[in-house]
């Protein structure tokens, strides 16, 4: 049955199949059908972080045409290895998913597979990347509005939170993911795919490959994340009987059940660098809030600028701590250097203060590991800014073992294994990962204005209480296997394949 009329045995209406229809109709008309083409597919170390996760780029198509391809590397001639290979499907949609995809590599490289870096939005010249491009702007553009609170109020949370959740979204979403088919045409088929955005893992199912994980981002159930035929995996156990049920997702009407082996909870997905020195990072910290040692706040702000002003508000509040060396601030801005010349501009005093690692990853890796040392005294502002999206992303992974409190919108970087201050949430769905942060012990409330994160700051840099319980939450929920996830992904990936 074709996965746009029927959703885990719920059959869609008439006019939502022709709506999904006329979707896809749309972009065929305005970016072309490459169903035919048979796109050619090359390997190549990813220059940026094939050392540390042990990652391997899949091109397709023409190698220029590539966002991925590094012509120095065009004599390097690799293959695929169809028994430790594991292909992780992905696309840039801001940083989370790049993040999680980097999750599940570290795990893989850990246990001996070969991961593959399979990134949907990179193809130029084919269909697939115009379709997911065309979409991802679209839904930059709805996280800058999201800054206007009736936009907010009235659009982009009622899409986040209900619209998302539709069956009837679905569909549409699988009729589009029929454009994106073709970039697997040459990947051989058994090679298991772990999607960490659904869309790579729907175009896998319909191109025909035969070991599909769908690694579920959210804990807020939603039909968006559907891939049916792959094995979905998720987070957080509050979230198991919603997806089961499909609870909601075609309003009251009491929806089909997901197949058992359809669904599996894992835990978070985090990185093996990150879980195997848990307890040695939280005791660090523990003991430098002992010592009376600057608080180290790490900040990481995008591109869309929806929070500028909350960062700006914490930074501003920080500058007397900092220049008291009571506290020392990690800003990691990714590959968008505007928003550190924004902030310099409208907080000039910053400057004074700031030593900048920009575009230098040497430099980067060196930061990151002096500040590992006990011994080391970190002070004042550091700002990060790489070129590349891969050391844009990993940046934050390598600092946020050094640091004391993350500050961030509940997004993806809810589920690390790190204390967290949650900012205002940008989409209502990300909700749900503040609040189950906070009920495993390794965040915060989730703070909805800047006076209540300001108290939260204020309470970090007083208090004793809130770090350390978060440590020793943090290591309680090791032992539980919390953030085991990345490992039980690439499991159960290798488990289709050699059943």
């Amino acid at each position: 049955m074709e996965k746009s009329k029927v959703i885990f045995g719920n059959e869609m209406p008439l006019k939502v199949y022709k709506k999904a229809c006329r979707s896809k109709k749309k972009y065929i008309k305005k970016y072309g059908d490459d169903s035919g083409s048979s796109y050619e597919v090359r390997l190549e170390k990813n220059a940026y972080i094939g050392d540390s996760l042990g990652v391997v780029n899949v091109l397709v198509g023409s190698p220029e045409t590539n966002a991925h391809y590094d012509p120095s590397r065009n004599a390097e001639t690799l293959s695929f290895d169809t028994e430790k290979g594991i292909i992780v499907g992905n696309i840039r949609m801001g940083f989370g998913h790049y993040r999680i995809s980097m999750a599940i590599a570290s795990a893989a490289k850990s246990m001996g597979y070969v991961p593959y870096w399979m990134d949907l939005n990179s193809y130029k010249e084919t269909t697939c990347t115009k379709v997911i491009g065309a979409q991802n702007d679209l839904y930059s553009l709805g996280s800058r509005l999201s800054k206007n609170p009736i936009f907010n109020k009235l659009v982009w949370e009622p899409v986040n939170y209900e619209g998302f959740r539709a069956l009837s979204y679905n569909a549409a979403d699988q009729k589009n993911a029929e454009l994106m088919a073709p970039v697997y045409a040459n990947i051989p088929k058994d090679i298991p795919v772990v999607g960490t955005h659904v869309w790579p893992a729907q175009a896998a199912i319909h191109a025909g490959m035969k070991n599909v994980v769908n690694a579920i981002p959210d804990n807020w159930p939603m039909a968006l994340h559907f891939a049916e035929g792959a094995v979905h995996t998720i987070q957080c156990r509050n979230a198991y009987q919603g997806y089961r049920i499909l609870n909601g997702m075609n309003k009251k009407t009491v929806c089909r059940e997901m197949p058992e082996d359809s669904l599996l909870y894992t835990g978070h997905y985090i990185d093996h660098e990150l879980v195997s020195n848990i307890e040695a990072d939280c005791d660090a910290r523990i003991q430098r809030k002992k010592d009376g040692k600057p608080i180290r706040f790490l900040l990481t702000i995008g591109g869309a600028g929806a929070q500028k002003e909350i960062f700006a508000a914490i930074i501003e509040f920080l500058l007397p701590y900092i220049k008291e060396n009571k506290a020392a601030l990690y800003v990691n801005v990714g590959d968008y250097k505007n928003v550190w010349d924004n902030l310099i501009k409208e907080i000039p005093a910053m400057k004074e203060v700031s030593t900048e690692h920009f575009d230098n990853w040497k430099d980067t890796e060196k930061f990151c590991e002096e500040a590992l040392d006990p011994s080391t005294l970190i002070s004042g502002i550091h700002g990060f800014w790489h070129k590349n999206i891969f050391e844009a992303v990993y940046c934050t992974n390598l600092l946020m073992r050094s640091c004391d409190v993350l500050v961030t919108k509940p997004s993806e970087l809810a589920f690390y294994p790190v204390p967290k201050l949650f900012i205002k949430r940008v989409g209502k769905h990300e909700m749900w990962g503040a609040i189950h942060s906070a009920e495993m012990g390794d965040g915060t409330l989730e703070c909805r204005d800047i006076a209540h994160t300001l108290q939260m700051v204020k309470l970090f840099m007083e208090s004793s209480i809130e770090l350390t319980d978060m440590c020793e939450a943090i290591k309680a929920n090791k032992k539980a296997g919390l953030y085991d996830g990345a490992y039980k992904v690439v499991e159960t990936a290798m488990a289709l394949k050699n059943k």
